[in-house]
């Protein structure tokens, strides 16, 4: 029995990602499909949120321009598909603030959110340097670090230092500093509520970015290897590898990285009807190992 129905939903994508930028040391061997995707949980008498995207406007929209995002939705639309709206939503945990994971933080008017307090921290600290130090704020749009602080002031922000469990029944945070960047964290559901358990599932944010982070190449011989882009060591990204993949009962399968395109092929999937001709993707896990893909 699950405690929690489990759904990614992809809400835009970069159609041709180059792989460099997604596996370590991988130059010159292609592009791939780069889904943008938020959890949802359900369960408990609950609905959470593992990040929620970016809202496609102001400096967001200029990011995702630049990255070639396209076929953006919104939440209202995204989380409709499963019954659910912007409002519904009590919880929110942000893996980290890179805009397409925290730049939608308006949307969610009665969430309590979770963050690293030293994710939060350091963003600001990068904000203050010499203009020289730019590349580090690559990915990240200012006015959402500000929308994170003001959170504070309304008593709807959880700074987490450090591993935090049963933040709700069966959901625990672990931090993962200095990574892909210096407050990352990923989130363990313990789907059958079980200390020791043998439902696990861990989102991973963009400490992968796809299965070859997680098993390398070849499956016979398999190997960590590091996304293509860290604020933090690779060492640590490939440490933090391992904690996931351990957390997950040995399967790197159940290790979700939310930019997976193969997620579909791995687990059920479903289309939905909002916009055949230009498609997104949603997945659902629900019964023994269960996601599921939804396209919008």
């Amino acid at each position: 029995m699950n405690a929690y129905s489990i759904w990614v939903l992809e809400y835009a994508y970069v159609p041709n990602y180059h792989l460099s930028g997604l596996i370590y040391g991988a130059h010159n061997q292609g592009h791939r499909k780069l889904p943008y995707c938020y959890v949802l949980l359900k369960g408990q008498g609950q609905l959470a949120l593992v990040d929620v995207g970016y809202n496609h406007k102001a400096h967001g929209e200029v990011l995702a321009n630049t990255y070639g995002v396209e076929n953006w939705r919104p939440p209202r639309t995204v989380l409709g598909e499963c019954g659910v709206a912007p409002e519904d939503i009590s919880t929110v945990f942000i893996t980290h603030a890179h805009f397409d994971h925290m730049g939608n933080i308006e949307d969610f008017p009665n969430a309590r959110f979770y963050i690293q307090e030293r994710e939060l921290s350091k963003w600001v600290w990068a904000m203050s340097l010499d203009r020289r130090f730019r590349w580090l704020m690559l990915g990240i749009d200012p006015a959402d670090i500000m929308r994170a602080v003001d959170l504070a002031r309304q008593c709807r922000l959880v700074c987490v230092d450090g591993g935090r469990e049963d933040v709700l029944p069966g959901i625990d945070l672990y931090a993962a500093y200095d990574t892909h960047t210096w407050g990352s964290m990923y989130v363990h559901v313990r789907n059958d509520l079980a200390r020791n358990s043998e439902n696990s599932w861990v989102f991973a944010g963009d400490l992968a970015y796809t299965y070859e982070n997680l098993r390398g190449w070849d499956a016979r011989d398999p190997q960590y290897v590091p996304v293509g882009l860290a604020t933090g060591s690779q060492f640590n990204l490939l440490m933090t590898a391992d904690a996931m993949v351990k957390k997950a009962g040995g399967d790197c399968h159940r290790v979700i990285p939310p930019h997976e395109e193969r997620l579909r092929e791995l687990y059920p999937s479903r289309i939905t009807k909002e916009d055949s001709a230009s498609p997104n993707w949603h997945w659902r896990a629900g019964s023994r190992a269960g996601l599921r893909k939804v396209r919008l």
